[in-house]
């Protein structure tokens, strides 16, 4: 059995485990096409690639259409241009048809990224016949082998298992993309990160992620909400909810959030090179001093609780504080990875972040706080499971400052590695912008340059 160390503590791998890696891909059936799991940005981008490469490839979706996660944020606009949010070899494809491009400095809502850009891609003779919807992963494994058997593994193709409506089919692989990422799997309001019986029979009366404020304009009007977090989901949804409060004046905000100072939040505003996260923090800020949101900061949310209205408690400066007398609390808390459908699989996950290890040091907020994290390819994502790969927001695990056009350099990278060219692999090809002013010594918070 071919063994090869796939990790190292600098986070580079040898040339020799690189050939070792190599040679037992190639052992595998090469008939055989690489599963995507989860067809987003992420998943459709390495399809593209896969067809670039000229490598077969069955990309899976768990709901009714592409992107079907995306449809649930669909109303928010990214802060990001469309010229971040293409994928070169995804645009390559589509100049060969109809495709209109976007105009590559504007910013696109969620809907507008699926219906102008990955339902043209997804429609593609190229991809569309190797997509299949509705067919939602319960597992990933070794053929004939669990994840405590060694002998032979590496030269054993993946078992992919499908729940359908009414049946488990079965898919065998030679490689496995794993693209699903973190949406839909949000953290609790709890502080701890402890899900808390208490806060799940409120889930009539939490909403986790960025609520659509216009369409559920009777549910927030004139009411008291607490927005719990400190990130640019946080900000969209008061920003949502501030207008609201324009026509509803008794509606009253209260955003809580762990961080020291709110001024922390506020990020590089006019200094950001992404103008529209620039942007948030201005806003923001403007809002918060003219006193139509109120900030708690820092509170330690200990747990919910159910009275007439909803009681949130917690710690601030040491000691306990009840926050009382809401009528809804919207989460804004990030999100966590989902590895039920990998427990098979031998993974190398870092204990903090939840991330694909060999990028925690890149991205760990503890350590890092930047928006933007240095180009990384099949070499950092690669896994001890030869051939499984894990992308997009997921390989960041809970860090929240994946960047899309990350994800698509990661997928490049990786689709070249299995098509045989480490070279190409190896390169970086990608530029992206970065934050204005971000902290790289969170015990001080000193703010310099990134």
């Amino acid at each position: 059995m071919k063994t090869f160390n796939i990790i190292q503590q600098n986070n580079s791998c040898c040339t020799t485990n690189n050939i070792k890696a190599q040679e037992a891909f190639n052992d595998l059936n090469t008939n055989l096409p690489t599963v995507i799991i989860g067809a987003g940005p992420i998943g459709l981008a390495a399809a593209a690639h896969l067809v670039e490469q000229n490598q077969s490839f069955i990309l899976l979706e768990a709901g009714r259409e592409i992107a079907h996660n995306i449809r649930t944020w669909g109303h928010v606009t990214l802060f990001s241009p469309w010229r971040y949010n293409i994928n070169k070899a995804a645009k390559t494809l589509l100049e060969d048809t109809d495709w209109q491009e976007p105009n590559l400095e504007t910013l696109p809502t969620g809907h507008e990224l699926i219906d102008l850009y990955l339902k043209p891609l997804a429609a593609l003779a190229q991809i569309k016949p190797f997509i299949q919807l509705n067919s939602k992963v319960v597992g990933v494994s070794r053929q004939l082998n669990d994840k405590m058997k060694s002998k032979n593994r590496v030269n054993q193709s993946f078992i992919i298992y499908i729940e359908t409506e009414d049946d488990i089919n079965v898919i065998e692989a030679k490689a496995v993309i794993d693209a699903t990422g973190t949406w839909g799997n949000p953290n609790p309001a709890n502080s701890t990160g402890v899900w808390l019986q208490n806060e799940k029979i409120l889930a009539g009366r939490i909403e986790y992620g960025i609520p659509n404020i216009h369409t559920n304009t009777k549910r927030y009007a004139n009411k008291k909400i607490a927005v719990i977090g400190g990130g640019h989901s946080a900000i969209n949804t008061l920003l949502s909810l501030v207008e609201l409060q324009k026509e509803n004046p008794s509606t009253k905000l209260v955003w809580i959030m762990r961080k020291k100072s709110v001024e922390e939040v506020y990020g590089g505003e006019e200094k950001d090179a992404l103008k529209a996260r620039g942007a948030l923090g201005v806003r923001i800020h403007e809002l918060v001093d003219a006193g139509k949101i109120e900030v708690v900061t820092p509170f330690y949310i200990s747990m919910v609780k159910k009275d007439e209205k909803i009681n949130i408690v917690g710690t601030t400066n040491g000691e306990q504080t009840v926050l009382t007398g809401f009528d809804e609390l919207i989460v804004n808390a990030g999100n966590r990875p989902d590895f039920s459908i990998n427990s098979e699989l031998r993974l190398s996950i870092d204990n903090v972040t939840e991330s694909v290890q060999a990028l925690a040091p890149l991205i760990d907020p503890n350590m890092h706080s930047c928006g933007t994290v240095r180009a990384h390819g099949e070499e950092i994502l690669r896994q001890p499971e030869n051939g499984f790969y894990i992308v997009g927001a997921k390989s960041y695990g809970r860090a929240p400052t994946f960047l899309m056009a990350t994800g698509f350099e990661q997928v490049r990278s990786i689709t070249a590695y299995l098509a045989g060219d480490e070279e190409a692999s190896q390169r970086v090809e990608l530029e992206l912008p970065e934050t204005g002013v971000c902290s790289s010594n969170l015990s001080n918070q000193s703010n310099t340059c990134c």
